[in-house]
């Protein structure tokens, strides 16, 4: 349990890592937007490859459960964020200060709720007894460092003092250490159906919230080289993949 915990911590320290970054520097926007386009790359891959791929495996002739699960965890998010939006924390991850027309707890909230699918998985990557993916690590920690940077910008323009911004990530670093540690608890023993669920579940959250709160900031700071940045990451944690 405590390497679950540990893992998912691990992964979520590159949030404290890109809010100080972004705090100590002044980040151009324009970069920001391609790193993000790089971190969603080597996200794609690994909902592919890592998550999708995996629970096909897992499930075997059971594909029905990989579907189940896959759509589901689309649908959840994208519940979940549209009453997070609506609650003021639309503009969470913007880099102009568009936090400042949100709630503050809706934006919390909604931090939480994009990093809390790919936290479970490391936890239940675990329980197959092979170690946590190399690829589903790095590609949490890289695409966490330019998500971070990116609001803690946005943040700071709309007003958020320095400590209150590290504060944030350190909440939000917690939350994800315990969702990796609820994923390998509450699925040590579980079928290969309901592995095969999860791991598809997570697959379609992520997804989903790469394509409505990720890659349209990026693509719009980054501007035309973003696609080539996100096939770079891409191809990265493909390569990751085949190493293991």
């Amino acid at each position: 349990m405590g390497a679950a915990f540990g893992w998912g911590l691990l992964a979520a320290s590159s949030l404290l890592i890109g809010g100080a970054l972004a705090l100590v520097f002044r980040l151009k926007d324009r970069a920001l937007g391609l790193v993000m386009a790089f971190g969603a790359g080597v996200l794609v891959s690994a909902v592919a490859y890592e998550l999708v791929q995996e629970a096909v495996d897992v499930a075997g002739l059971s594909g029905g459960s990989v579907a189940a699960g896959f759509f589901s965890g689309a649908l959840v998010f994208y519940v979940g964020d549209v009453l997070i939006d609506r609650m003021g924390g639309a503009g969470r991850k913007s880099m102009a200060g568009a936090q400042a027309a949100g709630a503050p707890l809706a934006i919390v909230l909604g931090i939480v709720l994009d990093g809390i699918p790919e936290s479970i998985v490391i936890g239940v990557g675990l329980l197959a007894g092979e170690g946590v993916g190399v690829a589903v690590l790095a590609a949490v920690f890289l695409s966490n460092l330019p998500e971070a940077a990116a609001a803690t910008t946005g943040l700071r323009t709309a007003g958020w003092a320095g400590a209150r911004v590290m504060g944030l990530w350190s909440l939000v670093a917690l939350v994800s250490a315990l969702a990796a540690l609820a994923g390998y608890v509450v699925f040590d023993g579980a079928s290969p159906e309901a592995l095969a669920f999860v791991l598809a579940f997570a697959g379609g959250a992520i997804l989903t919230m790469l394509a409505d709160t990720l890659m349209p900031e990026a693509f719009e700071k980054g501007g035309a080289q973003a696609g080539l940045l996100t096939s770079v990451g891409f191809a990265l944690a493909f390569a990751l993949t085949t190493i293991e």
